[in-house]
């Protein structure tokens, strides 16, 4: 059985981002599978504002930074600034010290102030000026990102895209959501009323029953096959990696507890591929551009489940 407080957040979620419970549900399930949130798609379509309501709605300090290309990485991670009374050095933390980070736009960037979020994203913590310190617990970075044949865009390597535990794409909303939004309050106005829907260590108790959730050896072999299938394919120049493997296994756990299940099944894998897989195959075919939904398709019929 799903859990209230989660059921409440996908309530809740749901009545600032109309029509798109699918992709609020991935959302909060790379989350809780402790990992990071790259969402790619057009300007307007909701992507910043579904980054404010998970931040209100999960009880996180929230901090949004604008990437632009004349942004630096000490912008981000902080600097030392002299003081005279002391005649000391002090450090002046920047905006990636908060639980959740929304970094929008990110591939507007250079790529050197991009790399500054790659120590963060995968040991959460930032080494500035020869010294080292710890990230917020939690600590999750949600990208946004502008589809690259827009001007302005530099591309997000791809050490940098395998930090991404999930890409989604929110996509237009259907008619029906569309006609409710135009028709209803401001959403500026409706997510300032929103308040956590969870009691302060909740979220950290809700990670940890993430692992807990049983994959059967079977369910092993299922997410091996497939990744095994991407290296050998063909179509693509590099398969997925053993950390992707890791991330679809603990997306896989993730969702299963979102939808109120203790154990792993086939539909969960294929339900986490697509935002797994999409962003870290290339194809092995200039001009050849498959979306994330195909690429899974595709490993999904030549991998039968045991």
């Amino acid at each position: 059985m799903i859990s209230p407080s989660i059921q409440n957040v996908i309530e809740q979620a749901g009545k600032v981002i109309l029509g798109k419970e699918h992709q609020i549900r991935l959302a909060l399930a790379c989350l809780l599978a402790r990992g990071h949130l790259l969402i790619e798609d057009l300007p307007g379509v909701g992507k910043t504002t579904l980054s404010h309501v998970l931040a209100r709605l999960l009880g996180l300090q929230f901090h949004r930074i604008q990437f632009t290309s004349d942004m630096l990485p000490a912008d981000i991670i902080g600097v030392s600034v002299y003081e005279r009374d002391s005649a000391t050095f002090k450090f002046h933390p920047g905006p990636i010290f908060s639980q959740l980070i929304l970094a929008d736009e990110v591939n507007r960037a250079t790529p050197k102030t991009q790399s500054a979020l790659l120590e963060a994203m995968e040991e959460n913590q930032v080494t500035a000026e020869g010294e080292t310190r710890r990230l917020p617990e939690p600590f999750f970075v949600i990208a946004t990102q502008n589809p690259s044949n827009q001007v302005g865009t530099f591309p997000l390597p791809e050490s940098q895209l395998d930090r991404f535990l999930l890409r989604i794409e929110l996509g237009y909303p259907d008619h029906a959501a569309e006609r409710a939004l135009l028709q209803g309050a401001d959403r500026r106005d409706i997510m300032g009323s929103l308040s956590s829907c969870l009691a302060p260590g909740e979220l950290i108790e809700l990670q940890a029953k993430v692992r807990t959730v049983h994959a059967a050896a079977p369910l092993l072999d299922y997410i091996q096959a497939l990744v095994e299938q991407s290296r050998q394919s063909p179509d693509y120049t590099n398969g997925l990696s053993p950390r992707a493997a890791l991330a679809l296994l603990a997306g896989a756990r993730a969702w299963a507890l979102v939808q109120g299940r203790d154990k792993v099944l086939p539909e969960d894998v294929q339900a986490i591929l697509p935002g797994i897989a999409g962003h870290r195959l290339r194809p092995a075919h200039d001009g050849v551009r498959k979306s994330s939904a195909d690429i899974a398709a595709g490993l999904i019929a030549a991998v039968p489940i045991p």
